[in-house]
């Protein structure tokens, strides 16, 4: 191996998937719609439907589904740490694909619930329905012990595209590294919106939704398309690059104590595992530190005095983006196209404006509330800029640090605990007899 293939995998937090647009808990109904107008005054004798609010879901089907996923957790534990098997892995994911996935519609499932969570802690009159807290919280706390087994039998983001993995080729480590930006941005993009109560981004755009409930419009039909014709030769392209829950369970499975392990035994540096692993999350050994060491301390120390610089540019940076992005709020966004149809701009006027002059509300009212909905932006811009900043400097310096390494090891952020590399290498095949059954078995 390529001395400076060693070096760009020493650390690399590819942390990377659908969507969660349920707010209740399993014994609360759909809260009662509320319209944000009244209702428009026909004269052409058409009557208005009566507006039909969704009846409450089945009290038992979610604690069914948190039984469900307990089970999986569970399993996915079990198959990928004590049985070491591929086969078992790939079954369950197909089962999570088809009842989280299109039996259960993708709701509710851990990545929308980021932005449920979000809504809890920036909004004090919503409360975070039980079942969201539940698909939250169990697999982060699932990988601070064994890893991102979640991502690798239960997710069933995770299992369409992996299901579609053909031909999957080496993503190259500087793209890897630049692409594994998106979903900090992704994440932090979410909370602010959420918080400044612009919307559920992560339910917005998400890529598969539209598949599991049969029905989209066609650009999001389209989106999910490409990425699974994507994800035929670039692995999981959505859980390692734009997936916002990946990113805490990266974090999670950091710190976990019983992470899965390529080798069963002590690694012979076949290199064998590398090869299966299509996510680039096991490294290569990185004998002794190349270069100068006095080099390498100029350039860490240059870093730790870039890291203030990256963070508060950051944060200024985003700032200024507040007013496109406030844009994206409802009231912001009806601020604007009043003020447009005042100045004569916007003709002609829109439904949206009509309801807002019907309503008795003045414009300075909608104007001074625009206005306090984008100094929240750019107060939120700060913060999710000086974050983003932070991230990118910790990636540089994390980059720069020399971890010596005798033999092949997994990157426990990056690692979806798929299951790909056991059968792949030599001593896991001799500890079940494998070498002299044949290669029948492979995969169990």
């Amino acid at each position: 191996m390529p001395s400076n293939r060693h070096q760009s995998r020493i650390t690399v937090k590819k942390c990377l998937a659908a969507s969660s647009l349920v707010l209740l808990s399993p014994s609360a109904a759909f809260a009662q719609a509320v319209e944000r107008f009244p209702r428009p005054d026909f004269q052409s004798g058409y009557v208005r439907p009566l507006l039909q609010t969704p009846g409450p879901r089945s009290f038992w089907l979610g604690y069914l589904d948190i039984f469900v996923l307990v089970a999986a957790l569970a399993l996915a534990s079990y198959f990928a740490l004590k049985l070491r098997s591929r086969a078992r892995m790939f079954g369950l994911m197909l089962f999570s694909l088809a009842y989280f996935g299109f039996f259960r519609r993708g709701c509710i499932c851990p990545v929308g619930a980021v932005q449920n969570v979000s809504l809890g802690l920036f909004d004090s009159g919503y409360a975070v329905p039980g079942i969201v807290i539940v698909f939250f919280a169990l697999p982060l706390i699932l990988a601070l012990f064994f890893g991102r087994t979640f991502c690798g039998g239960v997710c069933p983001l995770g299992a369409i595209q992996d299901a579609v993995v053909l031909r999957p080729v080496t993503v190259k480590p500087w793209i890897a590294h630049s692409l594994g930006m998106i979903p900090y941005a992704f994440l932090g993009f979410a909370v602010l919106f959420t918080a400044t109560g612009a919307g559920f981004v992560v339910c917005r755009y998400d890529p598969f939704v539209g598949f599991f409930r049969f029905g989209a419009p066609f650009t999001m039909l389209l989106l999910g398309a490409s990425v699974l014709l994507l994800g035929t030769v670039v692995a999981r392209p959505y859980c390692r690059f734009l997936c916002p829950y990946g990113v805490l369970l990266g974090w999670m499975s950091r710190l976990s104590k019983w992470h899965v392990r390529t080798s069963p035994g002590e690694c012979n540096n076949c290199r064998l595992c590398e090869e299966s692993c299509p996510f680039g999350a096991i490294h290569a050994p990185s004998g002794e530190f190349p270069g100068d060491r006095r080099t390498g301390a100029r350039q860490l120390a240059v870093l730790l005095v870039l890291l203030p610089v990256l963070v508060v540019g950051g944060g200024w940076t985003v700032s200024r983006l507040y007013v496109p992005l406030s844009g994206q709020h409802f009231t912001v966004a009806l601020a604007e196209r009043i003020q447009h149809e005042n100045t004569g701009i916007t003709v002609p006027a829109s439904d949206e404006s009509n309801a807002f002059r019907a309503s008795g509300k003045t414009t300075a009212e909608l104007f001074a509330e625009a206005h306090v909905i984008r100094e929240r932006f750019k107060t939120g811009g700060w913060f999710l800029g000086a974050f983003l900043g932070l991230v990118a400097g910790a990636k540089l310096i994390g980059l720069s640090v020399f971890r010596r390494r005798t033999g092949y090891s997994i990157d426990t952020s990056a690692c979806f605990s798929c299951g790909r590399c056991f059968s792949y290498c030599p001593v896991e095949r001799e500890r079940l007899g494998k070498n002299q059954g044949g290669a029948e078995n492979d995969n169990e």
